[in-house]
């Protein structure tokens, strides 16, 4: 029996949007990882205050890429430098389609010449693998899905280990006898501990200080708990899955935006290679805001931020649409400061909500009524008291102070009107910059 195929689905359901819409959709948080280990809120201030150990071994794909034509497929079909790329740096992949709408993007780390980790949600690397296959690129792939759905169970090839916070670096000296050689921002450099090899990449989250430790999952356990014995006096919090999914609220990154594949006629043929089962055709849409028309869920990489990544010195697809819209009206993404005693109210029934997040898309609306943007991933950020939002708004609505409101509730889908009134409570929020936190949007940004 073949196995049925995005298009299938999409065939079936009749609109992209029907096959997706599903109200009331539990958010993702990562798999295998507890859910909570000292509390999610502990477990915030840690990279705030002290110092968190974050386990991201088993909810990221990872697709190794090598051959002659790696460099050449994956500049071909994304935005980024490859002129400048070091051997042992890393980069946010980005690549865009025809029309220069986001696929997604994931983190691309360059091991040799022409070997390369593509790792994070799985779209990206679908259309790297895709356009390899039917433009004959000489390269070979080999892929390690989640812990999830790894075919027939088993660890993961490789362990990641993130130590972030204030303290982080004094956790690393006691682990390693010593500081790590200085390494660049978004590079990597080998380390030993007890003559297991792996390596070190200079990583931050929500504008904190740390790395990323990486390596082969025979080393994982041996690592993980030399962190924890070191990290003991320094009172080391281990962060649970809750927790993990709130750092991107405050750094300004915005996870799985609706790849721009749906609705291209060039793009059928991969929409028929793609899986019904696989992130194209499952990650669900749901919130306040419900448009019939699933291009109205695309967005930009300009929108993202990711103008800086943008290369325009060689030819990729999207090349020429990007160009064009770089001048053109675009939305902005803003970081919306939910008013904490509506969050009560509407949240919590006039108690403290708890713990928060939310990846729908809520309409946010002006005073008057008026559509301003939507919302892209809601949390519960305790060092700020309140639930975060990552927006996109109308450029005129961005500017920081803006007041607006946010729509909340699970608008039906089809069959009912878009523009409905159905009485959803609305929260006030004001507009604030993307990223939140000013080291990642300072400091973080130049460096990289």
């Amino acid at each position: 029996m073949a196995v049925p195929s995005l298009q299938d689905g999409i065939d079936k359901a009749g609109s992209p949007v029907e096959l997706l819409w599903q109200p009331d959709a539990e958010p993702w948080t990562p798999e295998v990882v507890a859910r909570e280990y000292s509390g999610w809120r502990q477990e915030q201030a840690a990279w705030h205050e002290g110092v968190a150990l974050l386990n991201l071994s088993h909810h990221m794909y990872d697709m190794w890429i090598e051959g002659p034509d790696a460099t050449r497929v994956l500049a071909d079909h994304g935005v980024n430098n490859f002129e400048k790329f070091a051997i042992g740096q890393a980069k946010q992949y980005v690549p865009v389609t025809r029309d220069g709408l986001i696929v997604t993007d994931g983190i691309l780390a360059r091991h040799a010449e022409n070997k390369y980790l593509l790792s994070g949600i799985p779209a990206a690397q679908h259309w790297v693998r895709y356009h390899a296959e039917k433009g004959g690129y000489d390269v070979a792939f080999e892929t390690d899905a989640s812990s999830a759905f790894r075919p027939g169970g088993g660890d993961p090839k490789l362990f990641r280990y993130q130590v972030q916070g204030p303290l982080a670096m004094d956790l690393i000296e006691k682990v390693f006898g010593g500081p790590l050689p200085e390494t660049k921002f978004f590079h990597a450099t080998p380390v030993t501990l007890d003559g297991r090899p792996f390596e070190a990449l200079r990583h931050g989250m929500a504008g904190q200080a740390g790395y990323e430790f990486i390596g082969p999952w025979e080393h994982a356990a041996h690592v993980h708990e030399a962190f924890l014995k070191a990290g003991e006096p320094l009172g080391l919090i281990q962060v649970g899955a809750l927790a993990y999914t709130t750092p991107s609220v405050e750094s300004g990154w915005i996870p799985s935006p609706v790849p721009g594949i749906y609705t291209d006629a060039d793009l059928a043929e991969y929409r028929a290679w793609l899986p019904l089962f696989g992130i194209e055709g499952k990650r669900p849409l749901n919130g306040s805001y419900f448009s019939r028309d699933i291009e109205d869920y695309y967005v930009s990489p300009y929108e993202l931020g990711y103008g800086r990544l943008i290369h325009f010195s060689h030819d990729f697809v999207g090349r020429d649409a990007l160009l064009k819209a770089k001048d053109g009206p675009l939305r902005s993404k803003v970081t919306l400061v939910l008013d904490p005693d509506d969050v009560r109210t509407v949240l919590g029934g006039g108690e403290d909500p708890g713990f928060v997040l939310s990846y729908a898309r809520h309409r946010v609306e002006t005073d008057a009524g008026g559509l301003a943007g939507m919302t892209m991933q809601s949390a519960s950020i305790d060092p700020v008291g309140t639930v975060l939002a990552q927006t996109l708004v109308d450029a005129e609505h961005a500017v920081p102070g803006t007041r607006v409101e946010v729509v909340w509730g699970e608008h039906p889908g089809a069959g009912t009107d878009p523009e409905a009134d159905l009485g959803f409570p609305r929260i006030r929020a004001t507009v604030q910059p993307s990223p939140f936190d000013e080291h990642a949007r300072t400091l973080y940004r130049r460096d990289r």
